[in-house]
């Protein structure tokens, strides 16, 4: 085996472990333990900055502003409380994993499909770039080395969790475990301790921001322009609920019953989210805290260096009384569940991707499974489009934040569209009253869900069209006209190939014409020969071009000296080339004989080396490459193998892994 084949067979090794059988899938299934952390880090990682978010927006008209935030994050949890409950109604009705695509393609059909399709894409995307990049700014914060190399920070982050998902779901699962519940952990204990001091304790908490006054921007917005105002920090906080859809993509991950693991844990994601989302607004808004977007700007008051916390770091901060080693604890919890929410979208985007893949919207490539049974293809293509935008907005969550939420609530409003469809159908045809009672019940739910979501998707695209979410909607938009023309394109395949078969079978070949390549009379082209022989062609011929007269005489002298009996005829080639002469002399025996099959047969060097194919079978692939274009002509290759390709032969393609390693280390012992 080549070195560089054993270096990479080893790095693959390394990097994702043993492979798995294909029946052995079940083994990669999650436990409703396991799923919480990988469909919930996304929503979680929301929480630790959508209360940021609505703070920062409400800033702009100054302290008196900020008596609105519980009442804004009411209002988003009200909306989440909704959307769980209306998804909770999706996983049981389509367990499949296709989520709100499958809803939408069945109920309101297949460009309502696509859409959805291309606007969770687009947002699975974002929200790897949001995530990384927002735990960059989070770290950077506290160490400068990351501040000032960001965004290959991020490119480097992006391709760590990239390699734990290759190694498959349930090892990715395990890792973010973790931290996932650390976060948890320690926000449910620093509100807890928080509240129990103010309310039980009447501790004086206060926040370090708690003194400074905010220079606002316009302190004194009313009517039309404060309620903007509010609509956007509502929309800015509704940042929170993205995550909630993975779980109806990734049903097929869970153990059964599906449907009621994905179900239980939905509820579980919708009810810590809810808790802590109020917990951290209310808690911020008691203690005093602000948040600003240029502290030295706006913030009156501060101190020249003032460096601003993060609010859960401003909360953490002032409950547990300075830099104590909780402070710390819950620091390091947020900032890695913002560098691993990226997680959710590199489960929800793979397979998604399948499902469009098995549809024909997208490269089948996306359908395949790889040696972990993860689907290898998507989680490439996910790293690396978001690799792309966090170099193109150079890592700014600031930038990156305009573009986020808007395709998950183009997905939420038409799947909500569609259950409403759904269950509407169903109550047509059902008698049976204890179920018409559940169906109704289930529709009020969806009903108001897709009333909530559309509002919010409204609000959403007036309050930050201009702010740089319409490129993530040309985004979709480009996305979706993709996935038509490639649907288009294998629909047009499968029509061609259809008719092509009904053709073959009206039609067959009369005779067959067989063709030996020959530019030496050496052991290969012999080999050619024989094997031509023996598929028992009506014709068989040999053909060479004289590109050089001395060899092709001579080449002439050898073939009337031998033993073989098949015809060597020469192609002349004035300008010493190879390819065209051939061509021509196939499709003018294809034109004298248009219903004979001609067969091509191309001796093929086989060689260990890589330098060594660069030497070898040029000749033979252009012209191969050329002869596939011609109608009724069939190409076979056939390989002659080069003591160098020995080395090869030791290490079958399909081995176990054990098999593998054992035997590439009887050739490095060689």
């Amino acid at each position: 085996m080549s070195t560089v084949s054993k270096v990479s067979v080893a790095t693959k090794r390394l990097l994702l472990g043993r492979p798995f059988r294909s029946d052995t899938l079940g083994h990669t299934l999650l436990p409703k333990r396991i799923a919480l952390p990988v469909f919930a880090s996304d929503a979680m990682s929301s929480v630790a900055y959508a209360p940021q978010e609505i703070f920062l927006v409400l800033s702009v008209a100054g302290v008196s502003a900020l008596a609105y935030t519980p009442w804004v994050a009411l209002a988003v949890a009200v909306v989440m409380v909704v959307v769980v409950a209306s998804y909770r109604q999706n996983v049981h009705a389509y367990p499949s994993g296709g989520g709100d695509y499958e809803v939408a393609t069945v109920n309101l059909g297949s460009n309502a499909g696509l859409t959805v399709g291309s606007a969770l894409l687009v947002d699975y995307v974002l929200t790897v770039a949001v995530s990384v990049s927002s735990a960059a700014e989070n770290i950077g914060s506290a160490v400068p080395f990351v501040a000032d190399h960001r965004v290959w920070f991020c490119v480097a982050g992006i391709l760590l969790l990239a390699a734990v998902n290759l190694r498959g779901i349930k090892e990715s699962g395990a890792v973010l475990a973790i931290p996932t519940y650390a976060f948890i952990f320690g926000v449910l204990v620093m509100l807890a301790w928080g509240f129990i001091d103010i309310y039980l304790l009447d501790d004086s908490i206060r926040s370090e921001t708690a003194d400074f006054e905010i220079r606002a921007e316009d302190s004194h917005l009313v009517g039309i322009a404060f309620v903007f105002l509010i609509a956007r920090a509502f929309s800015s906080g509704c940042a929170a609920l993205t995550g909630v859809e993975a779980i109806s993509n990734g049903v097929p991950a869970f153990r059964k019953p599906k449907s009621r693991n994905a179900a239980t844990t939905l509820l579980m994601l919708g009810s810590i989210a809810i808790v802590l989302l109020l917990g951290i607004v209310m808690l911020a808004e008691k203690i005093g805290a602000k948040y600003v977007m240029d502290p030295a700007k706006d913030l009156i008051g501060a101190p020249a260096d003032y460096q601003q916390k993060s609010m859960i770091a401003q909360l953490a901060h002032a409950v547990f009384g300075g830099f104590s080693p909780a402070f710390y604890f819950v620091a390091v919890a947020t900032a890695l569940i913002l560098l691993l929410a990226a997680n959710t979208a590199f489960n929800g985007f793979p397979v998604l991707g399948s499902v469009l893949a098995q549809d024909r919207f997208l490269p089948r490539q996306l359908h395949t499974r790889g040696d972990r049974l993860a689907f290898s293809n998507g989680i490439l293509f996910l790293a690396l489009a978001a690799v792309v935008f966090v170099v193109a907005f150079d890592a700014e969550v600031t930038k990156l934040i305009q573009l986020y939420i808007v395709g998950v609530f183009v997905s939420f409003t038409l799947s909500q569209t569609g259950m409403v469809r759904h269950w509407t159908r169903l109550l047509r045809t059902e008698t049976d009253p204890r179920a018409r009672r559940r169906m109704l019940r289930s529709r009020v739910i969806n009903t108001i869900g897709l009333l909530m979501t559309g509002t919010v998707l409204v609000v959403v695209l007036i309050t930050k069209f201009t702010a740089g979410a319409w490129i993530a909607i040309v985004a979709m938009i480009a996305l979706f006209v993709v996935m038509k023309l490639i649907h288009h394109h294998y629909a047009t395949v499968q029509r061609e190939l259809e008719r092509a078969e009904l053709d073959e079978e009206s039609v067959l070949p009369s005779r067959t014409h067989s063709v030996v390549l020959v530019s030496s009379l050496h052991l290969a082209t012999r080999r050619a020969l024989r094997y031509a022989r023996a598929t028992r062609p009506d014709v068989l011929e040999a053909i060479t071009v004289n590109v050089d007269d001395r060899d092709t005489r001579k080449l002439v002298s050898q073939w009337e000296a031998s033993d073989i009996t098949v015809p060597l005829k020469v192609i002349a080639s004035p300008y010493r080339e190879i390819t065209r002469p051939v061509i021509d002399y196939v499709r003018r025996v294809r034109r004298e004989n248009p219903r004979d099959v001609i067969t091509v047969f191309i001796p093929e060097y086989v060689v260990g080396h890589w330098w060594e194919q660069i030497l070898h079978n040029q000749s033979a692939l252009r012209l191969k490459g050329r002869l596939l274009f011609e109608q009724g002509v069939m190409v076979t290759s056939v390989p002659w193998q080069l003591t160098s390709s020995d080395r090869l032969k030791d290490v079958p393609k399909y081995s176990a892994p054990g098999d593998t390693r054992r035997a590439l280390g009887d050739l490095e012992n060689r």
